[in-house]
């Protein structure tokens, strides 16, 4: 065949998509960026890049979401050209590639084109970037759609096609388009064969605190074998799909199901499956071999495409990442599948011929499911992501055209979390320590443990670590040095995968340090990648013990990692129940340390200070030595005049301004200063609480003094305080614009009631009615902008009336008012036309006068 033309008729034989190639041509022809909408199954992942390799000279590269997925199409592709994997067609992924100078068609996971960016971010040689699988909207892929979109305006001869099973194409179109037009969209639909659809739900619930319930696995089980049953009595060329959330729960399922259908082939297929048993799912069955129930999670969903399928089992559940910034915890927690999985899991049953989906839940709870999953960018830890865009030279995405922006509260943590690395600087952009852990393929924590590490523990044991850390599955071990240990003696395909990522990482150290065993230096390593989950037992039971970690959180083990003083927290998740303690959360994966290596691993989180608070009003002071949150020492202490300074401001700010009593010539003065900033602003100051806490020394300085050595909250007069915050002359101008009293016709002086600093309200006059004869017109304060909102009352104090408008009451509700009331109050006046009335002047105990 001729080097880079490929033989489109005979790779899209059976494939429905080879029909809407002439129409991807003619798009190509008009726009260098195309969106595709088509169903799974229909060969567009097949088909798209052979098609561009034929119109363009460069290398195509086709982005997967998965490992497996991308390994996957560039084995099948290979096999329809007949050349062998790594010639004309091949794959990088991590730990894994297959390619080669005369590559037409690279299948790459997103991470790996992202790093490669770093390093060529103007894609040389590449003619076109295939996006596949964006309705999954993970991170990485969303990344991409960003930074590729600033590289076409660079180089418009680059192609963008962004391929999805179900997806807002019109919405992707805008991304991808220019300000003259959107970008084209080439829509292949196919009709659909015939599904049945069953419900089948299980008696007791799917979830505990736990996870999944055995219950439910059991269920799905027997659902599975009898789906297998009845189809082989119709269909004995036929197969069974079933989903499930994640490993855990495929391998029980698997497990039980070979209990039940022993003549069944019982598959299992995830992404730590080795590439040949994959494959071997992948390619289908021979007519002879025996019917097959393949166990799946979400990557079969439109990733990967299982041959033989006519009947689908389905959870309805699905793993989806979350972040906690309460507790600071991030993972994936079980959840419901949204609807519009659940129905490209069904398509899977229809893809040869008609079938059917049995669910394993009623209808009711199927329709409570969300319709489509939260784009992975709105949920996710953004550290990774904000690394690499601070490198690219856009920190924080911005003026990138990306489908939803990152949440400002995320990237703030995540930012966070990198200038605590040192990968970044105050203005987010990328140090030269940044870009070289951005170069090492794991998250930013786990390549400065990799990088540190190496040279307190020795490079092998660093890069093991990190190994397992940053693996897909579980660790064997809650204690993750056991966990090292474990894996050196193991020998299965887990242990061989651990072992290439090992030497993988190895690459990337430049120092290696004395060698350390792992229950020594295990721990260090994890405590460079999260101190702030270094964590001191709080409690022991018999049944386990409670941890407090740096961060502030608390969280619960069971084993013998209970009995450490100390631990290196690696994954910490929300949980209920009995392992938890009560304490919400579980420690899945810690490993011991040493206080020595928490003075190396956490030395930022370290401090050694004067604490105070304060005790029945007054200062009492400790010398504390603190990790984070966790207290070391504690001891009374007697602080110098400017610890004690710092730990009274310290106090005041942890405490609130509660801890002083506020007199009434204080509180008015607030009230008063707060109504002049809502309506004037600067110079007139914010005495909001955040205002005055963040102020301290500009308003309280003295009283800060006196509290220090040894004077009682309460005796503080806080009004001189507040004046310290009114420049002059504005000082001068207080009394004019709000008064603390309003001089009314009958002569009084009558208190004005201010609303409270964080209230908008009106400012409040209390005044008997027959005082105010005579007005015309409500009084104004701050220079005419406030009325004043007037409580009218009768001879007696009672209430009879509410408005901020005089002139209107006088001409109509008064009229009511006088007609009802001048009969118990005979010898008060009730004119007619108050306003030219002579004001009657009172004196009760309840008149509110100054």
């Amino acid at each position: 065949m001729t080097a880079g033309v490929f033989d489109l008729p005979a790779i899209g034989e059976g494939l429905s998509f080879a029909a809407a190639l002439d129409d991807l041509s003619l798009a190509l022809g008009a726009s260098t960026s195309v969106v595709v909408s088509a169903p799974p199954g229909t060969g567009k992942t097949t088909l798209v890049p052979p098609l561009l390799a034929t119109l363009s000279p460069g290398r195509v590269i086709v982005t997967q979401p998965r490992r497996i997925a991308a390994r996957a199409a560039a084995r099948r592709l290979a096999d329809l050209d007949g050349s062998p994997l790594g010639t004309r067609v091949g794959f990088t992924v991590r730990g894994d590639r297959a390619v080669s100078a005369d590559t037409r068609i690279e299948f790459v996971t997103a991470g790996v084109l992202l790093r490669r960016m770093l390093d060529d971010p103007g894609l040389d040689g590449v003619d076109a970037v295939v996006i596949d699988e964006v309705h999954e909207r993970g991170l990485e892929t969303d990344l991409l759609i960003g930074l590729l979109g600033e590289v076409r305006q660079l180089r418009d001869d680059l192609a963008l096609i962004a391929m999805s099973a179900t997806l807002d194409a019109e919405r992707l179109s805008a991304v991808l388009g220019d300000a003259a037009a959107p970008a084209p969209i080439v829509a292949h639909t196919v009709a659909a064969h015939p599904l049945t659809e069953r419900w089948a739900p299980c008696a007791a619930p799917r979830l505990d605190e736990r996870g999944v319930t055995r219950e439910f696995l059991d269920h799905v089980a027997r659902t599975a074998a009898s789906a297998g049953r009845e189809l082989v009595a119709k269909l004995p060329g036929a197969d069974v799909l079933v989903f499930a959330p994640g490993l855990r729960e495929v391998a029980e399922i698997a497990r039980r199901t070979r209990e039940l259908a022993p003549p069944f082939d019982v598959r299992e297929l995830h992404g730590q499956l080795p590439a040949a048993e994959q494959d071997a799912i992948i390619r289908g069955r021979a007519a002879s071999a025996p019917p097959r129930i393949v166990v799946t999670t979400s990557l079969a969903e439109s990733s990967l495409t299982v041959p033989g399928v006519r009947v689908v089992v389905d959870t309805c559940l699905s793993r989806q990442p979350r972040r906690d910034a309460a507790r600071g915890m991030s993972g994936l927690v079980t959840t419901a599948a949204p609807r519009s999985s659940a129905l490209q899991r069904a398509g899977r049953a229809t893809r040869e011929g008609p079938g059917s989906v049995i669910r394993c839940v009623d209808e009711r709870t199927f329709a409570a499911a969300p319709a489509r999953p939260a784009p992975e960018i709105a949920t996710a830890d953004l550290s990774d992501a904000a690394l690499l865009l601070s490198c690219w030279g856009t920190p924080g995405g911005s003026g990138l055209r990306m489908i939803d922006p990152p949440p400002a509260e995320s990237l703030a943590e995540a930012h966070a979390v990198l200038r605590g690395l040192g990968a970044i600087d105050d203005d987010a952009r990328a140090t030269p320590a940044g870009r070289a852990l951005a170069r090492i393929p794991t998250s930013p924590r786990l390549a400065r443990a990799l990088r540190d590490g190496s040279a307190l523990v020795g490079a092998r044991l660093a890069a093991e670590t990190v190994a397992l850390l940053g693996g897909d599955s579980r660790l064997p071990e809650v204690d993750a040095a056991a966990a090292v240990v474990a894996m050196r003696g193991r020998r299965g395909p887990d242990a061989r995968g651990w072992t290439r990522e090992t030497e993988r990482l190895l690459r990337f150290t430049s120092t290696s340090g004395p060698t350390v065993s792992p229950s020594d230096g295990v721990g260090l390593v994890i405590a460079l990648a999260y101190p702030e989950r270094i964590a001191r037992r709080a409690d022991r039971s018999p049944d386990g013990a409670t941890f407090l970690l740096a961060s502030g959180t608390r969280a619960a083990v069971r084993g013998p990692l209970a009995d450490a003083e100390w631990l290196a927290v690696a994954e910490v998740t929300r949980a209920s129940g009995r392992a938890a303690e009560g304490s919400g959360a579980v420690i899945r994966a810690a490993a011991a340390i040493s206080e020595e290596h928490i003075e190396v691993a956490a030395a930022h989180l370290i401090t050694d200070r004067l604490e105070a608070q304060f005790v029945d009003g007054r200062v009492v002071a400790r010398r504390e030595r603190r990790v984070g949150a966790i207290v070391r020492s504690s001891a009374p202490a007697r602080a110098s005049a400017d610890e004690g300074r710092d730990a009274v401001r310290r106090a005041i700010r942890d405490q609130g301004l509660g801890v002083f009593v506020w007199s009434d010539a204080a509180d008015a003065l607030r009230r008063r200063l707060a109504l002049l900033h809502r309506e004037l602003g600067a110079p007139w100051p914010d005495v909001s609480d955040d205002a005055l806490l963040g102020a301290l020394d500009a308003w309280l300085g003295p009283e800060i003094d006196a509290l220090a050595t040894g004077a009682r909250a309460e005796r503080v007069d806080l009004a001189p305080a507040l004046r310290r915050l009114v420049p002059w002359p504005a000082a001068s101008d207080l009394d004019r614009l709000a008064p603390p009293a309003l001089d009314v016709p009958s002569g009084s002086r009558i208190r004005i009631d201010y609303p409270p600093h964080d209230d908008d309200a009106a400012p409040v006059v209390a005044v008997k009615l027959q005082e105010c004869f005579g007005w015309t017109e409500t009084p104004r304060l701050v220079d005419g902008r406030v009325p004043v909102l007037f409580h009218l009352l009768s001879p007696a104090g009672r209430p009879l009336a509410v408005t901020a408008d005089l002139a209107s009451f006088w001409a109509g509700p008064y009229a009511q008012v006088r007609a009802e009331t001048r009969g118990r109050y005979p010898k008060h006046p009730w004119p007619e036309d108050p306003t030219q009335a002579t004001p009657t002047r009172h004196t009760t105990k309840r008149a509110a006068r100054e």
